[in-house]
């Protein structure tokens, strides 16, 4: 037997591996694409399979399509939706800019399901029904990247805060040094500095998440070009109807479907926001791993848990692999961000014809920002031990500590007392004792570094 079967389309005839489920548009798309070698993300081909359930459900409800082809397409996305078949769309993303080719993907292999079940369906007439890959592309953005949002990044980052939280609480009257422009400043507890990064992704995670709901509405319905020729006037609503029941999420019908179509502004803003959320996790990740920096030469103040030997070379060395992880992580997200800007450029008229790339970028993104939480979570904040005599000393010798002395001896002799400090390596407390006119129990109340945490003048 032949290892290929000979498939037909509007352009002629087209080799086709024999136990493919795919046609000849695929086929096609397949030969044209030999780009990256990266196909469309799995999550992104369920969400076009749950556009094709939730039209062909509309299509049906209008009376347009009978219930044994609406059932026998239902069954074959339900089939996709639940992970069957996945090998079925091998597209690469760098394809058409409309994202054609992944869309009559879906619509081929769906009907050859329903037809290795006996029902003869049409990808074109009935699975793609009132549809056009100019509104299916646009709503499956929107549909899977809300999915993702909300059933993993969002679940990643509270988990990570809640880590955080939990940590926080042990160390809110552990006293260190605080710095600015990476110089001894005045004294913070670790609670503080862990409350600011849970803090930063508390407020990460309400934009991202607001900016998924910017998705809900979506066009589907104005088919080629927004107006909505070959569909019903009632196909969009009954669409969404149906979509929420099958994803439980609130999708309503885009108004202006043109807004939708030729152009992805709520896809930019979700880029946007989840690009502030790699820079969160960065900020994080560089300050880890500053604080185990050493753990002789460094500031040694927590020592993150030992993963893997740090060096092929230098025995016992050990590094902060979760934080560099993460930081690369950021710097790609960030990227791919960059990517997803210059593609809301490139609406054209009625269409944007970088659809399949904000598509993956998105996706990819999400994907990434949620595994880099958790692997933060669990390897590297929930475990990290502090250095308690690094800080305690550290704050001790601290002559910044004199700021406090400001508001009693003035900034200049404070200043002299600190550049003394400094200069002698004497305990800061020593000189201004020395200098200030002030008894030694009153330096020690002015200056207790615990006190200092709370502000205000002592």
């Amino acid at each position: 037997m032949s290892d290929y079967r000979t498939e037909t389309d509007s352009l002629g005839e087209v080799q086709v591996p024999a136990d493919a489920l795919w046609g000849a548009q695929t086929q096609r798309a397949i030969n044209n694409f030999p780009v990256s070698g990266l196909a469309m993300p799995h999550a992104f081909i369920v969400a076009v399979a749950q556009v094709k359930r939730a039209a062909a459900e509309a299509n049906s409800s209008l009376g347009l399509l009978d219930n044994d082809r609406r059932d026998a397409i239902v069954a074959a996305c339900d089939a996709l939706i639940d992970g069957e078949f996945a090998d079925q769309f091998p597209i690469d993303r760098y394809q058409t800019g409309s994202g054609t080719s992944t869309n009559m993907n879906l619509n081929e292999v769906i009907a050859a399901i329903a037809g290795q079940r006996g029902v003869k369906i049409h990808p074109n007439d009935d699975v793609n029904m009132s549809q056009s890959s100019n509104d299916v592309i646009p709503t499956a953005i929107h549909v899977s990247a809300t999915l993702a949002v909300k059933e993993r990044l969002v679940p990643a980052l509270t988990h990570l805060a809640g880590v955080i939280y939990e940590r926080e609480s042990l160390f809110h009257e552990q006293v260190k040094t605080g710095r600015t422009h990476l110089m001894d400043a005045m004294p913070v507890t670790l609670g503080q500095e862990l409350r600011t990064w849970r803090e930063q992704l508390m407020a990460a995670e309400e934009r991202v998440d607001a900016a998924a709901d910017g998705l809900l509405p979506v066009p589907q319905g104005g088919t080629a070009v927004g107006t909505g020729v070959n569909a019903a006037p009632e196909f969009a609503e009954q669409f969404v109807k149906f979509l929420k029941a099958n994803t439980g999420y609130h999708f309503t019908a885009l108004e202006h479907k043109f807004v939708g179509q030729s152009a992805v502004d709520a896809p930019v803003a979700l880029s946007s926001q989840l690009r502030g959320t790699a820079i969160v996790l960065t900020k994080i990740a560089n300050d880890l791993r500053w604080m185990n920096s050493g753990p002789i030469h460094g500031l040694a103040e927590i020592s993150l848990p030992a993963l893997q030997p740090g060096s092929s070379i230098m025995p016992g060395k050990v590094n902060p692999v979760i934080p560099e992880s993460v930081a690369m992580v950021g710097a790609q997200v960030m990227g791919l961000d960059s990517a997803v800007a210059i593609a809301g450029q490139s609406g054209n008229f009625q269409l944007n014809v970088m659809l399949p790339l904000v598509a993956a970028n998105l996706l990819d993104m999400i994907e990434l920002l949620t595994n880099a939480a958790n692997v933060m979570a669990e390897k590297a904040i929930r475990d990290f031990t502090v250095n308690t005599d690094t800080l305690d000393a550290g704050v001790g010798r601290n002559p910044v500590l004199v700021t406090a002395l400001n508001p009693e001896i003035g900034y200049s002799l404070a200043a002299d007392i600190a550049k003394e400090a400094y200069r002698t390596g004497r305990p800061v407390i020593d000189v201004a004792e020395e200098r200030s006119g002030l008894s030694r129990g009153r330096l020690e109340q002015l200056m207790n570094p615990l006190k200092l945490t709370r502000g205000g003048i002592t």
